[in-house]
């Protein structure tokens, strides 16, 4: 375990009003200089060989940079948005190289196609379709990404095949229940129910994400998890002084370690797990199909835990640790004792309902999903968090990466254990279901 410094650790106190939410974005500024940046470095011509991998890990890094920067969005939502750019990515690339079954594109690109050509077009139409205030900077490194390809008959093939991916995913997701504002919170106040929490009561975030139509699952309560414990259960006893007495900002029993380990899973996953898959291209030494495959599975497999986990906060609505601890003399069980001043590690905590947890689920997800893309149980992964961007943690195990999140959301005071750990069985079984059904090799080619 590496050591996390304890300037490191102070300096949570001063991301509070930084991190919203477990989808912080990062600042404007940063992300117009990291898009630019991009931009003008690939604007340097090179010859890129055919089943070169780089424009798929290129327009990955561009994707979340641009959905993370978009002010117009809510960091669940840029998780959805992340599945579609891959899903198009992917139909493109099988499209042109075969090996996979598509998506849900099942045009044949011409022989002699560029899937070079055919991802970045594709990539580059769903980012400027959903975020177009990114333009500009998309159609820079659009054009930089194609001035490596040589020009002709090819790559002209691949950017018409691309678009027709991308606009064939477009239409397949116009009518999906994004952004349905007659779906809201209603659920009156009482024990054991979520309302809006201190310091900024800000209402549930996205409330119609349950709702979306998923993107590869059958509906959003195929994995549901069971219902969260009675507030007078053993189970939720449990949960509840565990949570109170490791989970607070000012908590005796807590060792720096799993402070460490707080901090660390505190940061964006989106960020996080999409710098990982990029860096297994380059571990695994994959090529184009195999990379598309990878962050389609990955991301859209995220993406669909991500709506069935809202699904179930919605129907469930569940209280935080933080109501839970100060309103406990209202909750009918006599072993929970009320702190009215309890604050968690992490503040403030994020705008919705506690159970279950979307970060435990995104983590549960990407990793076993990795699991099964690779057929190992060996992760080689590298995860480098935004809480604390000089500290990487290696993770051979999936299992321990998932154990850790579950520990590392209750430490932050979030959390109840019961939340974490029906979240990780929740990513679990769905990325299982997923990669048993979708991007599968071809009986031609197996």
């Amino acid at each position: 375990m590496r050591v996390f410094h304890q300037d490191s650790f102070s300096s949570i106190r001063r991301r509070k009003a930084q991190l919203p939410s477990w989808l912080a974005a990062l600042t404007a500024a940063a992300l117009l200089a990291a898009l630019t940046s991009g931009a003008a470095t690939a604007a340097t011509p090179t010859t890129m060989a055919a089943g070169d991998p780089t424009v798929i890990s290129d327009w990955n890094q561009l994707a979340v940079t641009t959905l993370v920067g978009d002010t117009t969005k809510q960091g669940t939502e840029t998780i959805l948005y992340m599945g579609f750019v891959q899903a198009a990515v992917y139909d493109a690339v099988v499209g042109v190289e075969g090996r996979y079954a598509p998506y849900r594109f099942h045009a044949h690109a011409p022989h002699g196609t560029s899937a070079q050509a055919a991802a970045v077009a594709a990539a580059h139409k769903v980012l400027v379709t959903y975020v177009p205030s990114a333009q500009a900077n998309l159609d820079a490194a659009y054009a930089a990404s194609l001035a490596k390809l040589p020009d002709g008959k090819a790559k002209t093939r691949g950017i018409a095949f691309g678009t027709r991916a991308a606009d064939h995913l477009i239409r397949l997701r116009a009518h999906d229940g994004r952004n349905d504002a007659s779906i809201l919170f209603t659920q009156p106040p009482a024990p054991g129910v979520w309302r809006p929490t201190p310091p900024t009561f800000a209402p549930m975030i996205t409330p119609w994400m349950g709702f979306v139509t998923p993107l590869l699952v059958h509906s959003a309560t195929q994995f549901a998890p069971p219902a969260p414990p009675t507030l007078t259960s053993a189970r939720y006893t449990r949960d509840f002084n565990e949570v109170k007495a490791f989970g607070s900002a000012t908590s005796t029993v807590r060792t720096q370690a799993q402070t460490n380990t707080a901090v660390f899973f505190s940061g964006n996953p989106l960020i996080m797990v999409n710098a990982a898959l990029r860096d297994q291209v380059t571990v695994r030494d994959l090529d184009i199909v195999d990379a598309a495959r990878m962050f389609a599975a990955v991301d859209m497999s995220i993406a669909d835990a991500i709506i069935s986990v809202w699904h179930a906060k919605y129907r469930y609505g569940y209280w935080r640790p933080i109501t839970a601890i100060m309103l406990a003399d209202t909750d009918g069980n006599p072993a929970t004792d009320p702190d009215p001043s309890w604050m968690p590690l992490f503040s403030p905590t994020p705008a919705y309902p506690e159970y279950p947890s979307g970060y435990t689920a995104f983590e549960a997800s990407a990793s076993r999903g990795l699991e099964n893309v690779f057929h190992t149980r060996h992760l080689q992964l590298t995860l480098t968090s935004t809480a604390a961007p000089n500290l990487p943690r290696q993770y051979d195990s999936g299992r321990v990466l998932r154990q850790d999140v579950v520990n590392a959301r209750m430490w932050l005071g979030i959390h109840f254990r019961f939340g974490d750990t029906a979240a990780r069985d929740l990513g679990v079984r769905l990325a299982d279901w997923t990669l048993d059904h979708y991007f599968r090799p071809l009986h031609s080619h197996s």
